[in-house]
């Protein structure tokens, strides 16, 4: 499994607002430029995020965004599956071979567990506030 660019961006998109999350709604502007992502393509990734429930938009001169739920809520697991549509290791696994299925399927089980099993809160907490990410 590859990730993209978009998975990549937002999640570097998404702990920038979990280190601000004290500061009230955060600028798309402010975002971009501190992660050096275009604002037209974060704009793609943010729709995709908004309309999963994970963002609360503001509109207006002090508009911007924030998280709609803890980052202890969120699962690095949940962002993939929202920007990357999933997380499997293949398209299509049930149109392998009936003898190579269950590879698939376990490896995706296993790196299911493993992004479940961390939150953006825990990203946080083992690197500290106010750190740039680049995932």
């Amino acid at each position: 499994m590859q990730i993209s660019t978009k998975g990549r961006y937002a999640l570097r998109f998404l702990l920038d607002l979990c280190q601000r999350q004290d500061e009230g709604s955060i600028s798309l502007k402010s975002i971009a430029e501190r992660q050096d992502i275009s604002k037209k393509y974060l704009e793609r990734i943010i729709s995709m995020l908004s309309s999963s429930g994970m963002l609360t938009v503001s509109r207006g001169y002090q508009g911007g965004y924030q998280l709609a739920k803890s980052p202890a809520e969120i699962s690095i697991a949940d962002v993939l599956r929202i920007t990357e549509g999933g997380l499997a290791p293949v398209p299509d696994p049930e149109n392998d071979s009936y003898m190579t299925i269950d590879i698939w399927k376990g490896l995706e089980d296993v790196i299911t567990d493993y992004l479940e099993g961390i939150t953006l809160q825990d990203v946080i907490d083992a690197h500290g506030p106010l750190v740039e990410y680049y995932i």
